[in-house]
């Protein structure tokens, strides 16, 4: 039986243990408080621009010059990440940070062969040396890390573990990061692996130098052999699956980080914010196919001739794609200018514009006939950019032929002044000449619009005549984005019926697009922006310094990058818009006279068709008496009003007209005298109303 002192020595001895363990908790606990591992909320990671599916655009270095894309365990394949487990930290999800069978495994091998086999680091540990690099090899840094390990693991889950690991885990060069090194040695994210690729992955870090694919491949190919073995020992893959995967060939290529839509991209850098990637509208598979086809068609076309294009969603606004230039690293090309918000001249790229008013307002219809021959407007006088006519011809034609004296015809009908009110309706604010007030020359490119304008104005044609603000995420926030309708859905159709009608340049596949090209004066810019019923392209062609180019044109410079850009955007086609209730188009010979032939008539009114209720004069009624002090010094006019008809109206008193056309409902006239007067209201279909009067 133990003795009563013995039980008394134990007791003492057991608290003592108790209090010192207590007391070495304590300190541990305040060193582990007073020197906290480095571990910063957000990492310094790449500045990331995504595209609209959250799928990388661009990245950019962190100022110490590595590619570190931050990595989710989302963002990796999960295969992958259990060959990485198996393959460091078998127990990773089971010890504290350090794992004490590995290290006595580790000692054992030393001991047994002399010299280091494994060496019994987690991968906690190995966080530890990534976010503290060490000094040395010693056995003082190991037992750091060790520590180092222990604290990790009380303030990060083991997930938060993982992902540090993967966001800092170094691959050679520059690379930090799985998904750095995905991109770079793969081409693609780490999502989807192949066994063999994650296996190289698994098998870099260790040794990231030397085992560089991209200079060492030998090495990096045993590197990989080495983990797939690993993984048939531990029964994570079968033997047939690693022999396969050893089969595949390992890649000396290093590629570069995707750099697509380097203008938005760049433009988006004022708002970084670290840790948080950055969003554009354009899709990623979009952005490569118009890129490819820019800088193909840049090489064709010859030196310092660069390529813009925009692709938007006529029913969003959404940019899709958009090519600022070329190339952006291209001096020669001047890449770094994003000419797709340079004001530059459109050609005749505004022509669907100006017939789509004149069908708005009853002016013309497909087939009615017009002038193509040498005509002045008080001093200005058009030519076709052929220098020949062609006499009488449709509506339809003069459009599709692009004919110049026909539109200016036609936009003296309808007015420069309605044109470009109606551009800035649609949010797009044309550049005129200091002082001067919209003039016919704008039907001909004497107005200053960007790409981005151009686009803008044709997702009113692809989306029934409602236009939508353009966006690609590089706005500021509270930039305002309006609907507006650019025609109404009836002239709107007419112009789709006749752009869907042009001929497809040559080689070109039909694509079920309307399109419509322009050339600027002096051969300087070469336009072509087409639709479907969904999505519009827009591309320019030119010299960023606007210098001429010979031989430049819409057709045959600017057309076919448009429709090999539809081709490689991906995108399938939309059918254009039916044809909406209510709109016609008649035979020429079964068009009423008054639209016919556009032009003036005998009674100096242009001809229309009518569209809307006749004229009818409210006021004065019929037969009203009408006291204006005739025969005073204080004669007051007559104030006419009418209802219906269709603008511009002339007025006639007694059979003679009242001085010009009018477009407004209501007008005056001031009486020679007393007694009866018949007034009389023409419309522009020449449609009248009269009444009689009688003044006194």
């Amino acid at each position: 039986m133990l003795s009563r002192k013995f039980l008394r020595r134990a007791a003492i001895t057991a608290a003592s243990c108790v209090g010192l363990l207590a007391l070495s908790a304590a300190a541990l606990w305040e060193l582990d408080r007073a020197f906290p591992p480095p571990l910063p909320a957000e990492l310094t990671v790449s500045t990331e621009v995504q595209d609209r599916d959250g799928q990388l655009l661009r990245a950019f270095a962190t100022p110490d010059g590595y590619w570190r894309l931050e990595t989710r365990l989302d963002q990796v394949d999960k295969q992958f990440v259990d060959m990485l487990v198996t393959y460091e930290d078998k127990r990773f999800w089971d010890h504290q940070g350090v794992d004490v069978l590995a290290l006595g495994r580790a000692a054992g091998q030393l001991v047994t062969s002399g010299h280091i086999v494994s060496g019994g680091s987690t991968l906690s540990m190995q966080l530890a040396r990534l976010i503290e690099p060490r000094e040395s090899r010693s056995l003082g840094s190991k037992i750091k890390q060790m520590l180092r390990a222990i604290q990790i693991e009380r303030r990060l889950s083991k997930n938060e573990i993982l992902e540090r690991y993967l966001t800092l885990a170094p691959y050679g060069g520059n690379l930090e990061g799985v998904r750095a090194a995905s991109l770079a040695y793969f081409g693609k994210e780490p999502k989807r692996l192949t066994v063999s690729e994650a296996a190289l992955l698994v098998a870099l870090p260790q040794l990231p130098e030397k085992r560089r694919p991209d200079r060492n491949l030998e090495i990096a190919h045993a590197a990989r052999d080495r983990v797939l073995t690993r993984m048939v020992s531990s029964g994570l893959i079968g033997e047939r699956e690693a022999a396969r995967a050893a089969l595949d060939d390992v890649s000396g290529l290093r590629r570069t980080l995707p750099a697509l839509a380097a203008h938005a991209a760049y433009a988006m850098l004022p708002r970084a914010v670290p840790g948080q990637p950055l969003k554009l509208t354009i899709r990623k598979s979009v952005q490569e196919g118009l890129e490819q086809v820019a800088r193909d068609a840049a090489t064709k076309l010859g030196p310092r001739l660069s390529v813009a294009m925009v692709l938007a969603d006529s029913r969003t606004g959404d940019i899709l794609g958009e090519v600022g230039s070329a190339n952006f690293f291209d001096a020669s090309r001047s890449g770094w200018i994003d000419m797709t918000k340079i004001v530059r001249s459109p050609g005749s790229t505004l022509k669907p514009f100006i017939y789509g008013l004149a069908f708005e307002q009853g002016l013309v219809a497909q087939e009615t006939l017009i002038e193509d021959s040498p005509v002045d407007f008080a001093g200005y006088r058009p030519k076709n950019f052929d220098m020949g006519y062609q006499g009488d011809v449709s509506i339809r034609q003069a459009l599709q032929l692009s004919l110049n004296v026909p539109a200016i015809r036609v936009l003296d009908a309808v007015g420069p002044a309605r044109l470009t009110a109606r551009f800035r309706q649609a949010g797009v604010n044309p550049i005129l000449p200091i002082n001067e007030a919209p003039g016919l020359a704008i039907g001909l490119g004497g107005v200053g619009v960007t790409l981005r304008d151009l686009v803008q104005l044709y997702t009113g044609l692809a989306n029934g005549g409602k236009t939508h603000t353009l966006h690609d995420g590089t706005e500021p926030a509270n930039a305002e984005r309006t609907t507006a309708t650019i025609l109404n859905d009836q002239a709107n159709w007419q112009i789709i019926d006749i752009l869907s009608g042009v001929k497809p340049p040559e080689g070109a596949l039909q694509r079920g697009i309307a399109y419509k090209t322009g050339t600027s004066y002096g051969y300087r810019d070469a336009w072509s922006v087409g639709f479907d019923g969904r999505y519009v392209l827009g591309v320019w062609v030119g010299r960023p310094d606007a210098s001429a180019v010979p031989g430049l044109s819409g057709y045959v410079s600017a057309a076919p990058i448009l429709f090999e850009g539809f081709v490689r955007s991906g995108l399938a086609t939309v059918p254009l818009p039916g044809k909406p209730p209510g709109a016609f188009t008649p035979k020429r010979e079964d068009l009423p006279v008054t639209l016919a032939r556009f032009g003036a008539g005998a009674d100096g009114l242009v001809q229309a068709t009518p569209t809307e209720p006749a004229p009818t004069i409210i006021f004065p009624p019929d037969g009203a008496r009408v006291d204006l002090a005739t025969n005073s010094a204080d004669a007051t006019p007559l104030v006419l009003k009418l209802q219906g008809g269709r603008a511009p109206f002339r007025w006639l008193a007694n059979g003679k007209p009242l001085v010009g056309l009018d477009r407004r409902r209501t007008a005056t006239w001031q009486p020679d005298g007393a007694g009866y007067s018949t007034l009389t209201v023409i419309d522009a279909a020449g449609r009248a109303a009269s009444v009689k009067v009688f003044v006194e």
